[in-house]
């Protein structure tokens, strides 16, 4: 049987990196007697993959594991025993059973969005109309965005344009702040700090990555044959688990 799990990482817990996480995830299984299902083999693992690694200082409210399982009490049972050994910081939100047939979370991961805000003590240096002018010249207006992705060993010249679906304005803690959509996976994968940095330097500000706090939403799929996205938490949410 076939899990998706949906969980929010907030407060000191985004400090914590990607093994990490996986290692703690491993233990929640153990601590709240979810029967999740080993691989064979000389060094057994537990069957989970992660949709995608979120980067270190980053909270969300919208990151997914899939697990297979052997057997499963119901939706509401499993929520309160994994949240039940959960620290704070990490907040399980959604478990629902998946097709037998269903890809993982990590294969079909096709975009991301995020809120990209100014940390308590920054000042935006523009106020909202600078930036949403920006926006429209260098992005809604503009042909192409193009800019070099350095590399350890190589440089690559990249339009923003092609992987970045939706870009806008919003307010919090009344301060502008931004809003991507951006392409997400294993053949193109863009960080939202790269498009703002960007972003700053067509409008002569200096970037300084300590002064934003990046928080993802929600990460979705592409359905082809309907052409549109969806949120992964969605894909499973008509089948709740009942006790087995």
């Amino acid at each position: 049987m076939k899990i998706r799990i949906k969980f929010r990482k907030y407060g000191v817990m985004k400090f914590i990196g990607h093994l990490d996480m996986m290692r703690y995830f491993q233990k929640a299984m153990r601590r709240a007697n979810i029967d999740i299902c080993y691989s064979e083999g000389f060094s057994p693992h537990q069957i989970m993959s992660f949709a995608a690694p979120l980067g270190v200082g980053i909270t969300s409210d919208g990151e997914y594991l899939d697990i297979e399982v052997h057997s499963s009490t119901s939706t509401e049972q499993a929520l309160k025993a994994l949240n039940d050994t959960m620290v704070e910081g990490i907040e399980i939100t959604g478990y629902v059973q998946l097709k037998d047939n269903a890809k993982t979370a990590m294969s079909i991961v096709a975009a991301a969005d995020y809120e990209l805000s100014f940390k308590e003590g920054y000042q935006a240096p523009a106020d909202f109309a600078a930036f949403e002018q920006g926006i429209k010249e260098y992005f809604t207006d503009a042909a192409e965005f193009l800019v070099t992705k350095k590399t350890k060993k190589s440089e690559k010249v990249m339009d923003l344009k092609e992987l970045v679906y939706d870009i806008h304005m919003i307010t919090k803690d009344g301060q502008p702040a931004f809003y991507l959509n951006v392409c997400t996976g294993s053949t193109n994968n863009l960080k939202p700090e790269m498009v703002l940095e960007a972003l700053f330097e067509k409008l002569g500000f200096t970037y300084d990555a300590n002064a934003i706090q990046i928080h993802r939403l929600d990460v979705y799929a592409y359905l082809e044959d309907e052409k549109r996205y969806i949120s992964l938490g969605e894909m499973g949410s008509n089948i709740v688990c009942t006790a087995i």
